[in-house]
């Protein structure tokens, strides 16, 4: 309205706006003095003084400008409405402070023209659009940040709806992948990544958009010129009001990163593999394991047995020791020996002693590169690649392992195989060790093979002899066994165990044996004295070394008769087996073991020999059992050999060792004679 007008002018007139929820005030004259103020007025403003202008009485009012709106509104009688507007000021109960408020100004005539103005508080509102104002604007800031950002970071920046699909093309992704924007949109961005990443990508892209918490992945996707690199993707939600409404992701290139880091997770594993073993094919079937799924998809390793030695027309002998398959692929096949003519291309890439790779028509690979064993796998398992590569230990080509690539994978990168080869390199000291330990080991085998001779044939008496080797004990150990006929015609039989398993134990059997065999042949004496003699010997030829021995000396007494004249040194004792099923261990000659006690006098015994009646000598691998009496182990022994008591010799030999519950943790040797008629 222009005009206030009212009928009955005095307070009385204006208390009508006493009760009224928005703030009432009037003013009068040119100076505006204050004569009225509501009750909410005063609630909000304050008590201010009546008759006082209101310039004075508001004086506190940081914005005196309005004042100069009662000014325009006596003037001309126009109405004012302000909107929303700042007013700073002493509030009652809050102090100074800055407030929001609408505001009408009209003009008031009773007797003197006066100005009536309504208040109504709008902070609240104006807070809340404020707030609402600076998420907006903090959210345009921001995404202006993330786009400028992203525009320098990332090579591919896309956009999806709520349902996970593009809904906008992406440059980037068409540079990088050459797929268009028909070919992108949907589901078609799939097409472009490995196939072995496609269902885990849509998986955990499905998963983060269901929780609507960033995605986070890396996949292979393919490149313009065929080839696949390692992206990784970041992706996240955009909201509105708590709504997700749309999602924004980047790709980037971190194939290199990714090499790196595969780089060191491989070697890791092949550190970690060949110190887990020491026997070299072990090792080697372990590294084999870890090139295969990771670099390859099999992968075979050949030894080459003195490959350096052979002059260089011979053919080279290899031995597949190792093999390994992705699973889905065929099995590689037994391992086995084969033979290479001095001038095959597989002998030439040894001596090259370089990488060599070769691709070829799936499931065609070429001839005389590759052992047969290996041809014929990559034929049935439709291989299109392989990479040949000599492993030299110290100085010497030691090995050569062939890896292939079947299927989708593509063929070995540069980078694989460089890797390939540092994987061999870095296990270079752990294969050394080994094969050090392999000859060592070949050695003591061929030794001790030798020590182990086929009993001697005596008329009269049947002799057999059995040798077990631990199949858990990688090392060689120290049992034997011996027999021969003296100058008087008395057979000798003996066994031992000399302490140790490795090539000085081997040595040591050998030593012992041999000194054994020529104390018994000097002189005819006990089999006591003789081990009192070896006794003397191995102190002051081998001073330290320790072992055990049974000595046993068979005597013809006239008509046929024999008996047995025996002693022991810290061996268990001889069981004696009788043809009616009597069995019993000889413990009448027992001494210490040799090598500990330099002045011992070593006793001896006799036994009378029935006929029929079966000896056997053993060592401790046949009775002997962690956590368990000896006793229990001579005891079982002793209801054995009674079982077999009439069974021809061989099959009692075989019986004892087959049918005994040994650990497996140490060899086993035993030789027995059977008593004629």
């Amino acid at each position: 309205m222009d005009d206030a007008r009212v009928q009955k002018p005095g307070r009385l007139t204006l208390e009508v706006f006493d009760l009224a929820p928005v703030g009432v005030l009037v003013t009068r004259g040119p100076d505006h003095r204050l004569v009225y103020l509501n009750i909410a007025y005063r609630e909000t403003f304050g008590e201010r003084p009546l008759g006082t202008p209101i310039r004075e009485a508001f004086g506190d009012l940081l914005e005196q400008d309005y004042f100069d709106l009662f000014d325009r509104v006596l003037a001309d009688g126009r109405t004012v409405n302000v909107s929303e507007a700042p007013v700073s000021l002493v509030f009652p109960e809050t102090g100074h402070e800055e407030r929001f408020f609408s505001f009408s100004l009209s003009r008031f005539v009773d007797g003197e023209p006066g100005v009536l103005a309504v208040a109504a508080e709008v902070t609240e509102q104006v807070v809340a659009a404020r707030r609402v104002g600076d998420m907006a604007e903090t959210r345009r800031r921001l995404l202006r940040r993330f786009q400028s950002l992203v525009q320098v970071s990332a090579e591919i920046v896309w956009v999806t709806g709520t349902d996970g699909e593009p809904v906008e093309p992406s440059p980037g992704w068409e540079r990088v992948t050459g797929q268009s924007w028909e070919e992108f949109r949907g589901k078609g961005w799939l097409r472009a990544l490995h196939p072995e990443d496609r269902e885990p990508a849509l998986r955990t892209w499905d998963e983060a958009r269901r929780s609507s918490s960033p995605w986070r992945h890396v996949y292979r996707l393919r490149t313009l010129d065929g080839g696949y690199r390692h992206f990784e993707v970041n992706a996240a939600p955009v909201s509105e009001d708590g709504t997700v409404t749309e999602w924004v992701g980047t790709c980037t290139d971190v194939e290199r990163d990714w090499r790196r880091r595969r780089r060191r997770e491989v070697l890791g594993r092949a550190a970690v593999a060949t110190g887990e073993h020491a026997d070299l094919r072990e090792m080697f079937g372990a590294l084999a394991d870890v090139l295969v799924p990771e670099l390859a998809d099999g992968c075979g390793v050949h030894l080459l047995p003195d490959f350096a030695e052979r002059p260089e027309g011979a053919p080279v002998l290899s031995h597949r020791v190792a093999t390994a398959a992705r699973p889905g692929l065929p099995d590689k096949g037994a391992l086995g020996e084969e033979w290479f003519a001095a001038g095959s291309e597989f002998v030439r890439a040894i001596r090259r002693r370089r990488p060599l790779q070769r691709t070829f028509p799936p499931g065609e690979p070429p001839a005389g590169l590759l052992p047969d064993s290996t041809a014929n796998w990559l034929t049935q398992a439709n291989a299109h690649s392989v990479v040949v590569l000599p492993v030299v230990v110290d100085g010497a080509v030691a090995a050569v392992v062939t890896a292939s690539a079947c299927g989708g994978r593509p063929p070995m990168s540069e980078d694989d195989v460089a890797l390939m080869g540092q994987m061999f390199d870095h296990a270079h000291d752990a294969l050394s060790t080994a094969m050090r330990f392999q000859r060592t080991q070949r050695v003591a085998l061929a030794l001790q093979h030798s020590l182990l001779a086929r009993p001697p044939d005596v008329p009269g008496l049947d002799i057999v002899a059995r040798y077990h080797a631990s199949p858990a004990a990688a090392e060689v150990g120290g049992d034997w066994y011996d027999s021969f006929v003296l100058r008087d015609g008395s057979t000798v039989v003996a066994i031992g165990d000399v302490a140790g398993h490795d090539l000085a134990a081997a040595v040591g059997m050998s030593q012992l044996r041999n000194m054994l065999r020529g104390l018994a042949v000097d002189r005819e004496e006990p089999p006591g004295d003789i081990l009192r003699r070896l006794n003397i010997a191995i102190d002051t030829l081998t001073p330290g070394s320790t072992a055990t021995c049974v000595l046993a000396r068979i005597e013809e007494t006239g008509a046929g008769v024999r008996r047995l004249n025996f002693a022991i040194a810290g061996h268990p004792p001889p069981l004696l087996v009788t043809a009616d099923g009597h069995a019993r261990l000889l413990e009448e000659a027992v001494n210490p073991l040799l090598g500990l006690l330099v002045d011992q006098v070593y006793i001896s015994a006799v036994e009378p020999l029935p006929p029929r009646s079966t000896l056997l000598l053993y060592t401790d691998g046949l009775v002997e059992r962690p956590g368990e009496s000896l006793d229990e182990g001579l005891e079982r022994l002793r209801r054995k050999g009674a079982e077999l008591a009439a069974e021809p010799l061989e099959e009692f030999c075989d019986g004892v060792l087959t049918g005994l519950p040994t650990t497996g943790i140490d060899d086993i040797a035993v030789i027995a004679v059977r008593i004629p008629e």
